[in-house]
């Protein structure tokens, strides 16, 4: 399966200024397979340590942080030569023992030539522990569920990812209901690779339902497990609250759908742990659509997104027969399964900013307002056929933005400075 990061990968491998590198995403989003990947097609040798599986690790970074002792250690460990230009190392669940994310510090320091790749499914939440992080010694890469293009490329549809990529609009015309198709499909699948697999091997709705109905199992399963015993049953009704927030006309979230009288003090908490371990991407209003959009964030008014569109639907109890019947898909829970499709594109591309616009007596609102290399491009989502809305219309009337976005099931038009693209072409505008 091929995953776009492994090119940023070897970009990293490449870099003369290269830092031990730190990966985060959520559970199966497909870390350990991607770090083994690409020790197997850029490295002779590949040293993988998982440090939830291998208690005789540890205590390797407790005595001190001697990287020569540590590098002996884990050779006589593993018994393999660790060689510079030809092993990579890889931490895996770096977080499940002392000492192992401020020993990247050191590596950095005094053996910048090892290349390093660390992990961990619940690595978010440490970094945020009382940890001493090394700040300015390590690179980050963030992974997330396939996109729409790795669906497609993984699909076998490798030819048409790549006029998508290049604007090609005379020559995929005709292809248009084919790519409606293929995304309606993703819709339902999602991006957890495990079940892009299934779906790959199989074409079955049924077993990719089951599949991430297990995934589901195994997050609630984390919380009970990792999270501080106090804050699982808020974490838990936060989670449960997820389709009802979506659902909504306005997709802002409310405190009170999880339960009535419910504040912000809450279960704030919670949320930062669901955000902070990548269960939950985070979307906030912003007041004016001036540069930078994050100086007019505001930070208690927000939506909230789960990690993946097909997991939403899972959780949400849509069946296949909803992605068969026309179009419906798109327009079901008042567009949530759309608007999350884009939230979830969005967060896998090389934005600055993803927020969203609403005047302040919230009669208006436009769905995304992001920004990128110093331009702000407002974004509708249409999941019906029809192109007209009047949000859209007064905020480019009122801030006069230089470019801006439709986003629905029609095929491309140009209109001057508003530009109506297909939904599964988002990627290819950025």
């Amino acid at each position: 399966m091929k995953r776009i990061a492994l090119s940023k990968l070897q970009d990293w491998k490449n870099s003369p200024s290269r830092k031990p590198l730190i990966i985060r995403g959520a559970r199966q989003t497909g870390k350990t397979w991607l770090m083994k990947e690409f020790g197997k097609t850029s490295f002779n040798e590949t040293i993988y340590i998982n440090f939830e599986n291998e208690p005789a690790l540890k205590n390797l970074f407790i005595q001190d942080y001697d990287v020569q002792r540590i590098l002996s250690t884990i050779q006589l460990y593993h018994g393999k030569k660790i060689t510079p230009d030809n092993t990579l190392i890889i931490f895996d669940e770096i977080q499940a023992v002392e000492g192992g994310i401020t020993s990247l510090k050191y590596f950095n320091e005094n053996a910048p030539q090892y290349a390093i790749i660390a992990a961990g499914s619940l690595l978010g939440i440490s970094l945020h522990e009382n940890q001493s992080f090394p700040v300015g010694k390590v690179s980050f890469l963030d992974l997330y569920p396939l996109s729409f293009s790795e669906f497609l490329i993984a699909s076998g549809k490798e030819m048409l990812c790549d006029m998508l990529q290049q604007s090609q609009w005379a020559i995929l015309e005709p292809f248009h209901n084919e790519l409606l198709n293929l995304l309606k499909n993703y819709l339902f699948v999602g991006g957890m690779p495990e079940v892009v697999q299934k779906w790959i091997d199989t074409n079955d709705y049924n077993e990719v339902r089951t599949i991430q109905h297990e995934i589901l199992r195994s997050y609630q399963a984390d919380f009970s497990k990792h999270a501080p015993r106090e804050q699982v049953p808020r974490l838990n009704m936060v989670w449960d609250s997820l389709p009802a927030q979506l659902s909504k006309e306005n997709k802002k979230f409310v405190y009170g759908i999880i339960r009535e009288g419910a504040r912000a003090k809450d279960f704030e908490i919670a949320i930062m742990w669901l955000y902070n371990c990548g269960l939950l991407l985070k979307s906030h209003r912003i007041t004016t659509p001036r540069m930078p959009l994050k100086a007019y964030q505001e930070m208690a008014v927000f939506k909230l997104f789960m990690v993946d569109v097909g997991l939403l639907g899972a959780f949400s109890g849509l069946d296949a027969k909803t992605l068969i019947e026309g179009n419906r898909i798109f327009i079901e829970f008042k567009g949530a399964i759309a608007e999350q499709f884009v939230m979830q594109e969005l967060t896998t591309m090389n934005l600055d900013y993803i927020g969203y616009w609403t005047n302040e007596r919230s009669t208006s609102e436009v769905d995304f307002v992001v920004q990128r290399q110093g331009s702000i491009v407002p974004i509708e989502v249409k999941s019906g056929e029809n192109l007209r809305s009047r949000s859209f219309t007064l905020f480019c009337q009122t801030y006069e933005p230089q470019k801006a976005i439709k986003l629905s099931t029609q095929y491309y038009q140009s209109n001057g400075t508003i530009k109506n693209i297909p939904l599964y072409a988002l990627n290819s505008y950025f």
